[in-house]
């Protein structure tokens, strides 16, 4: 049971493994090390747990704040699931999103993303029959990469001995691919525009866009989803909730409102945490899933830091890009209402992405350079049980945290006037690029709430208010500090930042994690199902 740590929960008083932070990376690595045994307590200074799979509530409505849908829960065999099933005893649920996961509309037109990689491709072909030979391709290179990346991501995992003298063998094969943007890739396949923008037209699920992102991320993505999207039955609350079943069998905790100020390091080895209150909490092995940047920035001992030159490494990536998030409550049911389970990706229809991302961050009144929008009410079977006569959307753009930077430093839901007039203009704008698209909506909204990078800032505690952690640029593929394992003994780190943004990157962070932790390769045990 999740507990709060603001209550004075009875704390043992030795853990095999402390974990900073409970997004996936962290709830995913204490299952994996529960599961062999280990106590793990997980530190949470939210009042929920989950990272982005947390989900708040408000009047008679509840969102997901980071789940709008997960690839590879429909097969049975794929890693994602059974990874899944594996951490949460089987008790997870996915309800698949039909036929048609993604929809990509540029101005008038419409490019349906078709679940299925046959039927992927013969949708492709429609639309641009003349590019066969160029979407053959382009789906080579896509499972190229994937494949080139596997002994690249386990590499993080081998003890540092044997990573020294095998690693560059195997990290070599995948540079290729991620050194390249997604646009100098495609290009070299083919000069049509529409094309490059339609495969393209998922980049805002990792933050970049083509002539700036890693073609190894945009591959990662893509085929994540050829199986069709899933979403988890009874929201993505469900996640911490199965997992924390998993981790409490071996006698773990997960408290909440637990702030940490510090690990404690004595003569380079990580030995507890000390606490936002002043209380210590020791274990054998600390693990921060906070993120990089956060790690080394805030959670070391400034000694830790320079030592290491932790700092130095730092100022070779960046954090990803901020958003904005409009929260919408509706009066009817998704039936009702007519609400699609496909997510609806929105694009100006008059320059590429990178131009749109370009004006946009100079001039934020410009057009949205996308706009992404997702109905979980109707992706949830569930929801009706719950939630009944009632119906959420969820509507995101990107936004520098530059916009909203005069506000840094003020209190949550007491930033002023003219922070609020601002989200104000930012929510008309947004309900605008809904009833374009679904008009007869229009009067069945009864409550609206917009998140920025601010209010990211405040829960998630990302410094920029970054959705994605570390950008996915060809620079950050090259950055080998980005692994399970620190400089200083016994810390570790887990999280989307050491493999890939998203919940198949923090998932994966979890197996990677715990493998360097335990020596166990949790991959092969978990497909051989032993």
């Amino acid at each position: 049971m999740i507990q709060s740590y603001k209550q004075n929960p009875k704390i043992d008083t030795s853990y095999d493994v402390i974990i900073i932070g409970t997004g996936l990376g962290g709830l995913s690595t204490a299952a994996f090390l529960s599961k062999t045994g280990k106590k793990v307590l997980l530190l949470e200074r939210h009042y929920t747990a989950g990272g982005f799979t947390h989900i708040f509530k408000r009047k008679d409505f509840e969102w997901d704040v980071g789940i709008h849908y997960v690839g590879q829960m429909q097969n049975p065999k794929s890693a994602m699931r059974k990874l899944f099933d594996y951490i949460t005893d089987g008790e997870m649920k996915w309800a698949d999103m039909g036929e048609i996961y993604d929809r990509i509309i540029i101005g008038n037109k419409k490019f349906d993303l078709i679940k299925g990689l046959k039927n992927w491709k013969n949708k492709m072909y429609e639309y641009f029959p003349d590019e066969k030979d160029v979407i053959d391709k382009y789906i080579d290179l896509i499972f190229a990469a994937n494949k080139a990346g596997r002994n690249y991501q386990m590499e993080k995992a081998l003890p540092p001995i044997v990573g020294k003298f095998i690693g560059s063998f195997l990290k070599k094969p995948l540079y290729k691919f991620s050194d390249q943007t997604t646009y100098e890739v495609l290009s070299a396949l083919t000069k049509n525009e529409e094309l490059i923008k339609v495969l393209t037209g998922q980049y805002g699920d990792y933050g970049l866009p083509p002539k700036k992102s890693s073609f190894y991320m945009h591959a990662i993505l893509v085929s994540h989803y050829f199986g069709g999207g899933s979403f988890p039955v009874g929201g993505s609350s469900q996640i911490a909730k199965n997992i924390d079943t998993v981790i409490e069998k071996a006698g773990g905790t997960i408290l909440t409102h637990a702030e940490v100020e510090e690990v404690i390091v004595e003569n380079n080895v990580a030995k507890g945490v000390l606490m936002k209150d002043g209380k210590s909490l020791f274990a054998d092995k600390i693990v921060s899933g906070t993120g990089a940047i956060n790690t080394f920035k805030k959670l070391l001992p400034k000694e830790s830091i320079k030592k290491h030159h932790l700092d130095q490494k730092l100022q070779k990536i960046n954090p990803s890009v901020g958003h904005i998030c409009l929260y919408l409550g509706l009066d009817g049911t998704p039936e009702e209402l007519d609400l699609p389970k496909t997510n609806l990706w929105i694009y100006p229809v008059d320059c590429d992405h990178d131009t749109c991302v370009n004006r946009y961050i100079k001039d934020t009144d410009q057009p949205f350079p996308v706009v992404y929008i997702s109905f979980p009410a109707a992706k949830d079977p569930d929801w009706k049980n719950r939630f009944p006569g009632k119906s959420t959307i969820e509507i995101i753009t990107l936004v520098p945290f530059e916009t909203f930077a005069a506000w840094e430093g003020t209190q949550w839901m007491k930033r002023g006037k003219d922070y609020t007039d601002l989200k104000e203009k930012f929510t008309k704008r947004l309900l605008e690029e809904l009833y374009k698209q679904l008009p007869h909506l229009k009067g069945k909204v009864s409550y609206s709430e917009l998140s920025s990078p601010l209010t990211t800032q405040h829960f998630v505690n990302y410094e920029k208010g970054e959705i994605y952690g570390v950008d996915h640029s060809p620079e950050r593929f090259r950055q080998d500090f980005l692994k399970p394992r620190t400089p200083i003994k016994n810390f570790y780190l887990t999280g989307q930042d050491i493999v890939s943004c998203g919940i198949g990157g923090a998932l994966f962070s979890g197996v990677l994690t715990a493998t360097a932790m335990t020596g166990t390769n949790f991959i092969n045990k978990v497909m051989k199902g032993k």
